[in-house]
Parts: structure tokens; sequence; C-alpha cells
């Protein structure tokens, strides 16, 4: 559970900080998006935090053995949640730009790793 904790932590952060330590600078050469406007700025940074916030709690999580499997279970709704949001996307807007549709495999993925690590300590636990 540490590890896929850990692993959570160094795939967020940077992507917060894309999001938002400079998102007038970076999101238009990362992704199609002009960030125009205090309004766009703070809900950039908003997102920045709200990211950074899960990575604190699952680095804080990873070596607090009584917050790792509740820990796990958010990292799989973290992630299965945005790529439910990209599929409804992809569905009812298009097709995104290619980094987009990689954080989707990613979100994916990492969804479907914490569930095998879940069920896996679950079978530990039972025998």
């Amino acid at each position: 559970m540490r590890l896929y904790l850990l692993l959570l932590v160094f795939l967020i952060v940077p992507i917060a900080l894309n999001y938002g330590l400079r998102p007038g600078a970076t999101l238009p050469q990362v992704l199609d998006i002009t960030v125009s406007g205090t309004d766009q700025v703070h809900v950039f940074r908003a997102l920045m935090c709200l990211y950074l916030g899960a990575a604190v709690f699952w680095a804080i999580a990873a070596f607090t053995p009584s917050w790792q499997r509740t820990a796990v279970i958010w990292g799989i709704f973290f992630a299965f949640s945005l790529a439910i949001g990209r599929v409804l996307s992809l569905v009812v807007d298009g097709r995104p730009s290619l980094l987009l549709l990689v954080y989707l495999g990613l979100e994916i993925a990492g969804g479907l790793l914490g569930l095998g690590i879940l069920m896996a300590a679950d079978r530990k636990v039972r025998r």
C-alpha cells in the first residue's frame, strides 16, 4: 500500500503544479487552453491545491499504517472519478489532446492497481 500511495504522490504533484503555479504560461503550452483573467487563474490554482491536498494526505498515509487502507480507497475514487469525467467528456465533447488521453489511461490504470492492492491485502488478512 505504501508504494501505491507514494506512486500517487509522485504522479499527482507535477500535474498539480502544472495546473496552478503559472497556468497562464504553462497550460497554453501543454494543452489547448488559454487562461485569461483572474477567475480562470483562480480556478486552476484551487484545482492545484485540491490535488496537492490529496497528495499530502497520501504521503502522510504512506507512513501511517492505520490510514493506508482509507488512503488507497480515496486514491481509487480519485482516479476513477477523474476517469469517469474524461470518458463523459469523450462521449459529449469528442477527442481531447493526446496528453489528456494519457491522463485517462493513467487514471484507469491507477484505479485498477488500487483495487488490486486492496484485494491482495484482503486476501492476506483472511489467511
